[in-house]
């Protein structure tokens, strides 16, 4: 069977994390791609590094995207997706459509692409209610997340879930359902 995995994408506050943490206890196989991330600021969930190692994994050709956003690099490298796939389930967060791409055309695997979405008002009131300091930085990435959506129409997702309408559990389930199903067809 193909190694399955799922890419959430989304704006800031969309719930990534929150629907993640609920996939992960629906069924503990699921767990969050911890991005390598060079640069300051939250490090939760994320593994941090230098930009030596991120330089080394680009001259061996193991980086399979890497962006910059809030003053930090952040890279999916080979060596770390081949880990979360050891692991179990990996769930990757991202906020570009380039990013998806990359992945999808360049770690082989059955990947499940999940739109999150919510408001931008609703990103606002989460920020905010989270205590984030950058909100305004988030705001700015909602935006740049409506403007990916609309620069790549026909973008193709599995599943679409409006994080204002559907709980985080109820969430996991459609995602769990989702593999289920693709896993099913696989072998059929």
């Amino acid at each position: 069977m193909e190694k399955q995995g799922v890419i959430l994408y989304g704006p800031p506050a969309s719930g990534k994390d929150t629907v993640t943490a609920a996939l992960t206890e629906l069924n503990s196989r699921y767990a969050q791609f911890a991005r390598l991330k060079v640069g300051a600021g939250k490090s939760a969930g994320y593994r941090m590094g230098t930009a030596q190692q991120l330089h080394e994994l680009e001259a061996a050709g193991d980086v399979v995207y890497a962006n910059s956003r809030y003053g930090n690099t952040y890279a999916i490298d080979r060596p770390g997706v081949d880990a979360a796939f050891a692991a179990g389930v990996p769930v990757v967060h991202l906020g570009q459509i380039i990013g998806i791409r990359a992945l999808v055309d360049g770690y082989p695997a059955d990947w499940s692409v999940v739109l999150l979405w919510c408001p931008r008002e609703v990103t606002e009131q989460r920020s905010a209610g989270r205590g984030d300091n950058d909100t305004a930085a988030r705001l700015a990435a909602w935006d740049a997340t409506r403007e990916d959506l609309d620069a790549h129409p026909g973008t193709t997702w599995d599943l679409t879930v409006d994080t204002t309408e559907v709980a985080p559990q109820d969430a996991a389930r459609l995602i769990d359902q989702l593999l289920a199903q693709r896993a099913g067809a696989a072998s059929a």
